[in-house]
């Protein structure tokens, strides 16, 4: 693991594992493979999209780094 997280959002979590995986994203497929660490699950597409752009900033990711390393 080089320490990179990525954030996004889906309605098929392991379908979308699978494509990065697979190579099949082209921003992901230099770094694989990639592991599923934490997940969310919210009530409508707005606030997925509210929600990862939170997890993409500064912010978002100190508190990801948190859920991976316990901190």
């Amino acid at each position: 693991m080089d320490g990179r997280i990525y954030v996004g959002f889906t309605n098929d979590v392991e379908r979308r594992i699978r494509e990065h995986n697979q190579g099949l994203t082209k921003s992901t497929k230099g770094y694989r493979p990639w592991e599923l660490i934490y997940k969310e699950e919210l009530a409508s597409r707005i606030e997925a999209r509210a929600r990862e752009k939170y997890l993409k900033s500064g912010v978002g990711k100190e508190f990801l780094k948190s859920k991976l390393f316990h901190i």
